[in-house]
């Protein structure tokens, strides 16, 4: 009952009114003449220092999703749990050669989107319409998962009530609030809050690192009980250790979802706002801070485990998982303290929800609305139509937790990640090589997505009970292979897409099929801070290398 929890509800909604306050006032925050303009509203000026682009797309990337689900699977199924940790080390230094080309070509042209880069780099409308697509479907179901780590949290505190709407009530004000500040400030709202979010966060974790071992007897009898656990587990994948059943699907899962970590637009949206070159270097050096931290939240699903939590349990009786860790801080830590982590969660998926929904939004606006709706809208009338999106954004992502079982939700997120690396071969591979042929890139696409969504199609989940869309791991079996191994969907889809585009391309280009021109110039990929933009003086390109030579 929520009367047990009287001082929690206290401070979380102190600090929930006092960051959503800042939400508001960040509308006045770096101010300009005009907000009106996609520049300003979707993307802060593009004019992001340091420490904000830090805090911001730190914000963006690590959300409240992570802090709850990334502990609540070490909690059901031990090692493989771990998978989110080696992936954001190893996708750094890629990106670090990726983005800073994004940004210049971006400056240059004065691009908001990823698909703006695909209309001018491979000068097709087809492909950049399906790039912003993916995009916005990827993106829906990331958005929605915020609302589940702030639900556990108001699970935990016994704030609910009886009939769908009033158990969501207080998940509807919230983005209503977070609605309202994200439409009068953007992207300055989130880029503010985080950081506070971040900073909440930093303190949270490393007071629980040190303080849950003094209360459990130490980490060696948190493994040993987790261990424990596990033995008992009938399960062939679960355990404290990989084994032969889980570790392709480990490893697969952890290659195929770095890359599709900045591939999604919001991420993108975080690096368009950077001030230059060098700011977006110092950033992508500094970001493995943050799996560091990420390492240290993934173990407190098994401080759970050695605190014997019993998660609660949702609607149709299954476990919610993700309430672990909101059960642990309530059950370990004093009534304040748990309060401020509670309040660290739900901050923590307003910063991302808002900067996904501007993401959505802008890639509406500039690869739909512009292109095929307006073609002559100005850019007033662009902001205007893309914070409209911003709001529809959110009300999807709002009815669909509200009137689908949020469970659902997880596994669409898995889902996401498969669709959003469809666009790794015209996004990622066309900064560095204009090779491919529009064509092949299309048809890549369609047999990335279709072959995807099949495997997905074919994948159960015996705990929510779903026949199909039930996770990522596609049995090997399903392929004619005589092993109980698994694999991640979105690795085999994004490889099938990668040769088809390629295969495609050759015979295209030997049967000399017309191809689109190219709208950027080699030199395009290296401009830095102080270079003229597209929107103020268009640039036409002229014969040069080509950026992969």
């Amino acid at each position: 009952m929520w009367r047990d929890h009287q001082l929690e509800i206290v401070v979380f909604v102190i600090l929930f009114v006092g960051v959503s306050a800042l939400g508001f006032v960040a509308a006045r925050w770096r101010r300009p003449d005009n907000l009106l303009h996609l520049d300003e509203w979707g993307l802060g000026g593009r004019n992001f220092g340091a420490w904000i682009t830090w805090f911001l797309v730190g914000g963006d990337l690590y959300t409240a999703y992570t802090f709850v689900a990334v502990p609540a699977l070490l909690f059901a199924s031990g090692a493989a749990g771990f998978f989110a940790v080696p992936y954001t080390v190893i996708i750094y230094p890629l990106v670090f050669l990726v983005l800073v080309r994004m940004w210049s070509v971006s400056h240059r042209h004065g691009f908001v989107t990823p698909a703006d880069f695909v209309r001018s780099r491979f000068q097709s409308p087809t492909l950049a319409l399906l790039i912003a697509i993916t995009g916005i479907v990827a993106t829906m179901p990331y958005i929605a998962l915020q609302l589940v780590g702030i639900e556990a949290v108001l699970k935990t505190m016994g704030v609910t009530g009886e009939g769908t709407i009033a158990r969501h009530l207080p998940i509807i004000i919230a983005f209503a609030i977070l609605a309202a500040y994200t439409y009068s400030s953007g992207l300055r709202a989130p880029a503010l809050i985080a950081f506070v979010k971040d900073t909440l966060i930093y303190v949270v974790i490393l007071v629980a690192i040190f303080y849950l071992p003094y209360k459990l007897g130490g980490w060696g009898a948190i493994f040993d009980a987790a261990d424990a656990k596990f033995d008992k587990t009938p399960a062939p994948g679960d355990g404290i250790l990989l084994n032969a059943n889980n570790q392709l699907q480990y490893i697969t899962l952890a290659l195929g979802s770095a890359p599709a970590l900045f591939l999604y637009p919001h991420s993108i949206t975080g690096v368009l706002a950077s001030r230059n070159r060098d700011v977006i270097k110092r950033n992508m050096s500094a970001l493995p801070a943050y799996s560091l931290l990420l390492g240290l939240i993934a173990l407190l699903g098994y401080a759970a485990i050695a605190a014997g939590i019993t998660p609660l349990k949702n609607p149709n009786g299954t476990n919610d998982n993700n309430t672990v860790v909101p059960l642990l801080f309530d059950k370990l830590f004093p009534d304040w303290f748990a309060g401020v982590a509670y309040a660290a969660i739900g901050i923590g998926a307003l910063v991302p929800a808002a900067i996904m929904s501007i993401a959505a939004a802008n890639l509406f606006t500039r690869n739909i609305y512009k292109e095929y709706l307006k073609r002559d809208a100005t850019p007033a009338q662009e902001a205007n139509a893309s914070k409209l999106m911003s709001l529809l954004v959110k009300f999807g992502a709002l009815v669909f937790v509200v009137f689908v079982d949020p469970q659902f939700s997880i596994d669409l997120q898995l889902i996401g990640g498969v669709i959003i690396l469809q666009t790794l071969p015209a996004v990622a591979l066309g900064l560095f090589t204009r090779w491919f042929h529009r064509g092949a890139l299309i048809a890549g696409w369609v047999a990335g997505m279709g072959l995807g969504m099949w495997m997905l199609y074919q994948i159960p989940n015996a705990a929510t009970k779903r026949a199909h869309f039930g996770g990522s791991a596609f049995p090997l079996s399903e392929f004619g292979f005589d092993s109980t191994k698994t694999i991640y969907a979105g690795f085999v889809a994004v490889a099938v897409n990668l040769a088809v585009a390629a295969l495609l391309t050759v015979i295209l280009r030997a049967a000399r099929v017309q191809d689109g021109g190219d709208d950027t110039t080699y030199a395009d990929y290296f401009a830095d801070e102080g270079d003229p933009r597209a929107d103020a003086t268009p640039q036409r390109p002229v014969p040069a290398p080509d950026p992969i030579t």
